[in-house]
């Protein structure tokens, strides 16, 4: 039987707020003093931490002997990744879904990448995570564009039932019985409802892609947070997991998380707070909009979703809706509204990727052609077929208002991809 040590996890300390950790209390009247200060986001030094008991301990900086033990530490202790909070305010918990987790790069094939973890929170939000020691010279670049491959094919290639399947093997493995696991997770829904969920926010991209290593050199961190800033519906963080080692089995591990930017709105803790927005949200900027035809399609879009689908609030540093409507016995992803300030951008994006994993090309298809001729999205539509329909076109709200019958045009054809159109007889 492994030999278990004794470990400790200091709370997160925002790389955005350059810190020389203080005084921390246990509660047990046990402390940490110290241990390698920032400036500019570099640490200056090495410099032990103090154990503070009966007697002061210091404990020295200690990398990890293998990507195996740093791999499994996080498995088994993922709570030093849980930064954050839900959409209803808890605190963030995730949950291990795999390890070494199969990415295909098609529907015949078998796995031909693995991802170190796929967690998930309560709000069926994965986590993807990849593991690099600082002595693996990868975790410069070479990482970033595997995370993006692993990201861009688990939204196609990973269903509800394998989703599933993992999680519950995985449950088996670890010898945690099932109920126990389910019990942090699905609430009122049952546990089809929950992978479902899950299913549908990799499809639309909504996921956490998580950089973890027991130092992040500046390039990856200039990569994270430009990453951060532009992408809409994913985040994008690189966790520093300091570990330092004393004297017998205990570890004091300090995770600092990268990635949030200094406008990021933050909660008391200095953490970001992740928050959905809400229809009155989305009414406050409509009001706000001069032209009365962009303010009258965009909320005609939102009553729409509301009276025939699911609209769910976005997380993105701007206003945004997404509607998901019930096609073929699921709810599927059909379109997101983004609403952003200063300068004014407002924009309908069609959820192509989503409806082609979903429907399959031939109903995707379909859909596109039945979508208005306005010529700012006529333009992006045509294109699809060399994407494989795996795309995301938009057309801005003045385009629309331009139009004459635009918007009754896609209320339209989402009505009858509803009904069925373009499926095979």
């Amino acid at each position: 039987m492994r030999h278990r040590t004794r470990t400790t996890v200091l709370p997160y300390v925002d790389s955005v707020q350059a810190a020389c950790p203080a005084y921390v209390s246990s509660g047990r009247g046990v402390g940490v003093l110290g241990g390698g200060c920032e400036r500019g986001g570099e640490r200056m030094t090495d410099q032990p931490v103090f154990v503070l008991g009966e007697e002061l301990q210091a404990l020295e900086l200690a990398g990890f002997e293998t990507e195996e033990e740093f791999q499994e530490l996080l498995a088994r202790h993922p709570r030093v990744l849980d930064f954050g909070s839900l959409a209803d305010g808890r605190p963030l918990r995730l949950v291990l879904v795999a390890r070494e987790m199969g990415v295909a790069t098609h529907t015949e094939s078998g796995a031909a990448y693995w991802l170190d973890h796929l967690f998930v929170d309560a709000d069926g939000v994965p986590t993807l995570v990849e593991v690099k020691r600082a002595t693996d010279t990868r975790i410069r670049r070479e990482v970033v564009g595997q995370m993006l491959d692993y990201a861009a094919n688990a939204a196609r290639y990973w269903p509800a039932a394998l989703l599933r399947r993992s999680f519950e093997e995985t449950c088996v493995k670890d010898g945690r019985p099932l109920d126990e696991a389910y019990g942090e997770l699905l609430g009122e829904r049952s546990p089809d409802e929950f992978w479902t969920t899950v299913e549908e926010r990799l499809a639309a991209g909504q996921m956490r892609l998580l950089f973890v290593a027991d130092r992040i050199p500046l390039e990856l961190r200039a990569i994270v947070e430009f990453l951060n800033r532009q992408m809409r519906q994913t985040d994008v963080y690189a966790v520093e997991l300091t570990q330092y080692r004393g004297g017998g089995d205990l570890r004091v591990l300090v995770p600092r998380i990268h990635g949030e930017v200094a406008t990021a709105a933050k909660s008391p803790s200095g953490r970001r707070t992740t928050q959905r927005t809400t229809r009155a949200d989305m009414d406050a900027s409509i009001g706000s909009r001069r032209d009365p035809e962009v303010r009258r399609i965009a909320a005609a879009l939102l009553d729409h979703a509301a009276a025939w689908g699911r609209p769910e609030g976005g997380t993105a540093k701007y206003r945004s809706m997404s509607a998901y409507y019930p096609v073929s016995g699921r709810h599927v992803p059909l379109w997101t509204l983004s609403l952003q300030d200063g300068p004014t951008r407002d924009d309908l994006s069609f959820a192509f990727g989503s409806i082609t994993y979903h429907l399959g090309r031939e109903r995707a298809a379909a859909f596109a052609a039945s979508l208005p001729a306005v010529p700012e999205l006529a333009a992006r539509l045509q294109v699809l077929p060399s994407k494989e329909y795996n795309a995301w076109p938009s057309v801005s709200l003045p385009a629309l208002a331009s139009a004459p019958g635009a918007l009754e045009a896609v209320l339209s054809a989402i009505q009858g991809l509803m009904d069925g159109q373009g499926s095979a007889a």
